[in-house]
């Protein structure tokens, strides 16, 4: 698979945190198998053994914990010795933490926004003044289906995810002129480990009849969703070798997703309409004095 454009490489190297599970080991696979270089991160790098074992000459991994910025600045410039420059980073590393706002601990809330939100920020901060001085890039910040909407139990990773979001819109902005994408990649329901392993849970005896349904409907789909993560691995990889107009800034990924996306905009559009009456009409009067 070649890029578009003549003077972009055709062998692309990756930089992916959150490489030890899920969406993130398959997008390291997937693109090892396009033939691109990858710098796999873990907090646990022997997670990813076996795969620098099925591709020794194109993945490698690193340590990285995306909550300790020294460590962070450490693989990023060893990324940057041994390859020269990162033309993909994927900001995947991430968890979720479910219950109500009453009953997680608030240093439970700063340790997740130190990985889903802060850990992001500062990896891109790193990177991105060599692609700034390459002229060209792409930045997949791996967001959720609750970037855009929150349910019962998701205030926190919703929050989190949330501010993933307002801060990528805007860095798309800033960072295009220079010849650099951002895409948010909202996925739905995907068969990892995240609603099992990859969660931190609170409980509140006041909630815990109005929790139980979906805690329990919850839990039950771990194992089961209906979703392939190589499939949407092979969808980011074909979107970096392919033409950078046709990268989206927001990318649902799965049929869930963009089903959930429709109801939640339609229900936003409606309660606009419901409102505008009561909040539209806050201009000054013709004769109200300056």
């Amino acid at each position: 698979m070649g890029m578009a454009d003549s003077d972009e490489p055709t062998e692309l190297v990756w930089f992916a945190t959150g490489s030890s599970s899920g969406l993130g080991r398959e997008i390291v696979r997937r693109a090892a198998e396009a033939g691109d270089r990858v710098v796999a991160t873990a907090r646990r790098p022997e997670a990813l053994a076996d795969l620098v074992a099925a591709h020794p000459a194109l993945v490698t991994s690193a340590a990285l914990d995306v909550t300790d910025p020294e460590q962070i600045r450490e693989a990023v410039d060893s990324a940057l010795r041994q390859f020269g420059r990162i033309d993909v980073l994927v900001n995947n590393a991430g968890y979720g933490l479910r219950g109500a706002v009453e009953a997680w601990e608030m240093e439970q809330l700063r340790r997740l926004f130190e990985t889903n939100f802060f850990g992001a920020v500062e990896v891109t901060r790193a990177v991105l003044p060599s692609m700034r001085a390459a002229g060209r890039g792409w930045i997949v910040q791996m967001s959720s289906v609750a970037g855009f909407r929150s349910g019962l139990g998701s205030s926190a990773y919703s929050a989190s995810k949330f501010a993933l979001e307002g801060l990528s819109e805007g860095l798309g902005r800033e960072v295009h002129p220079f010849g650099i994408d951002v895409t948010l990649v909202e996925p739905g329901p995907f068969r990892t480990d995240f609603s099992g392993r990859s969660h931190d849970w609170a409980e509140h005896p006041a909630y815990v009849e109005v929790f139980a349904e979906e805690f329990e409907a919850y839990q039950a789909r771990s194992g089961r969703q209906p979703n392939d993560p190589a499939r949407a691995a092979d969808i980011l990889v074909s979107l970096a070798h392919g033409n950078r107009q046709q990268r989206p800034w927001r990318l649902p990924l799965g049929p869930e997703a963009f089903d959930i996306a429709r109801r939640t905009f339609d229900r936003r559009r409606r309660e606009l309409d419901e409102v505008e009456a009561l909040g539209r009409d806050t201009a000054f009067d013709d004769d109200s004095p300056v």
